[in-house]
């Protein structure tokens, strides 16, 4: 499993990358990618959408199931990766660069988890 050190991980497996002190992108991680199988389909949200913490921000699709992703901050959607809607595969095959949205206006960043306790809570999970 891969889990960068420069980023930061929700108990739901999404990760979050803070390009400054207000602006953040989020994607879903290496062992929710594995978990779910292969990406058919992603739902994304629209920019200016408001986004909560801990609450469904955008769902995606696998072979064998639809899955929700979870907002790991709360803000307002100011960019969405729309490489996705026709290549949802990349984010099997790159998930730390295949991005879903970028937030701005964070709050709520405080359940965020460091690489060493997700890679502790996959642990317990295997």
């Amino acid at each position: 499993m891969n889990t960068p050190k420069n980023l930061q991980y929700t108990a739901s497996h999404e990760w979050i990358l803070f390009t400054d002190e207000d602006t953040a992108r989020i994607g879903l991680t290496d062992f929710a990618q594995d978990a779910m199988g292969d990406l058919v389909f992603v739902n994304l949200p629209q920019e200016g959408d408001s986004v909560i913490a801990g609450e469904a921000m955008a769902d995606v699709e696998s072979v064998k199931a639809v899955s929700d992703v979870f907002s790991p901050v709360s803000g307002i959607v100011s960019a969405v990766n729309e490489a996705l809607l026709d290549a949802p595969q990349s984010i099997n095959d790159q998930p730390y660069d295949a991005w879903l949205v970028e937030v701005t206006g964070i709050t709520d960043k405080e359940s965020l988890l460091n690489a060493e306790a997700y890679e502790a809570l996959c642990r317990e999970a295997e």
